[in-house]
């Protein structure tokens, strides 16, 4: 029998425990029941529980649109890079009618016919060169990690996120999405049709991968598209207590979500999702997070807080190693040893099982 937390209508509930940093948005032991929360005892719960989490993020970063009657991708190849593990082909793709999204699209090279290779989506930090950064072209060591999942044997795909890169000229104001969240989502997603279109990809091995920006919106990805099976974040989330000690400003310019300022009042505890519920949301796909000691953007400390919060979810499905958080002593960075780590977590996760 299910033991009843509380009873009162929803928005009275929501309003009363969304106050403090054990709210009801760091809680994950309960679901919605009609007006009422019940404990969550099963995995039948807790996908009651994950479409709830996925309201409360739409009502921050915009609805996402249907995707039916989706256009052609449609494409376009400006430039090819041959080196001697992989074919890096410069490409746009239409992302929605009238727009379309750069992209560096890496192809191993093999024999031939091609097997079929995992597929994985980087996407880059906060930088100027937008997707270059990924390629290794930035002035930081550890960001190259589009070109070095390439040279491991996989299908790579590395978008320019809107407002950055060849998108440096993107303009909010004119487009139809309510954040810069949802419409960098929204191109993402598309990455992954590309990725699922090739015969080269083999579609339950997708991947999300990104640092910083890009550590965000891997989670941003993984929660939004099932079809990927793997997440890794490095530098990308702490709760929203937790980041600049609740001062979510940061979070609130045009690319990336607006209404935490204009709705929710830059207050974390009006806020209706948590960055708890966003991680267990991918449950009972693998996500790694590289959480560094120094990081002064993503507290550490915040992460091992949710932690094992999180953790209950993989185990309610018996998949604790899905679920792996390296903290390195370092700085905010992606130091090549959890690098490495990251990069084995989605190489055990993609393994052909034992005969």
């Amino acid at each position: 029998m299910k033991i009843l937390l509380l009873t009162m209508p929803a928005v009275l509930l929501s309003l009363s425990l969304a106050q403090g940093e054990d709210g009801i948005h760091q809680r994950l032991d309960w679901y919605p029941d009609g007006v009422e929360t019940l404990p969550i005892e099963t995995k039948e719960d807790w996908e009651i529980r994950r479409a709830a989490i996925m309201k409360g993020f739409e009502r921050v970063i915009g609805k996402m649109p249907s995707r039916k009657d989706l256009p052609d991708l449609d494409v376009q190849v400006t430039e090819k890079v041959e080196t001697k593990k992989y074919t890096r082909s410069t490409i746009t793709i239409v992302s929605e009618e009238g727009d379309r999204l750069p992209c560096y699209l890496y192809v191993p090279k093999g024999g031939e016919p091609p097997a079929k290779m995992p597929g994985i989506v980087a996407l880059h930090p906060t930088h100027k060169i937008g997707k270059g950064v990924v390629d290794g072209q930035s002035e930081r060591p550890n960001r190259g990690y589009a070109r070095e999942l390439a040279e491991r044997g996989n299908v790579v795909i590395a978008p320019d996120y809107v407002s950055f890169g060849e998108l440096s000229d993107y303009d909010f104001a004119a487009d139809k999405w309510e954040s810069g969240t949802a419409k960098a989502i929204w191109n993402h997603v598309r990455c992954v049709d590309l990725l699922l279109s090739r015969d080269d990809v083999d579609g339950e091995k997708i991947a999300a991968i990104g640092h910083s920006l890009g550590g965000h919106n891997a989670i941003f990805l993984g929660v939004v598209d099932e079809r990927v099976k793997a997440v890794v974040s490095s530098c990308g989330w702490t709760p929203f207590h937790d980041y600049k000690e609740g001062n979510i400003t940061g979070w609130t310019s045009d690319r990336y979500m607006p209404a935490l300022r204009d709705k929710y009042e830059l207050n974390p505890d009006k806020v209706p999702f948590d960055f708890y519920e966003l991680v267990a949301a991918i449950a009972p796909r693998a996500f790694f997070s590289n959480s560094p000691l120094r990081d002064s953007n993503f507290d550490w400390r915040g992460v091992e807080k949710a932690a094992p919060k999180i953790r209950k979810i993989y185990d309610l499905y018996e998949v604790p190693r899905n679920l792996r958080i390296a903290y390195p002593d370092s700085e905010h960075d992606f130091p090549e040893p959890v690098r490495m780590e990251s990069f084995e977590f989605i190489d055990a996760q993609f393994a052909e099982p034992a005969p």
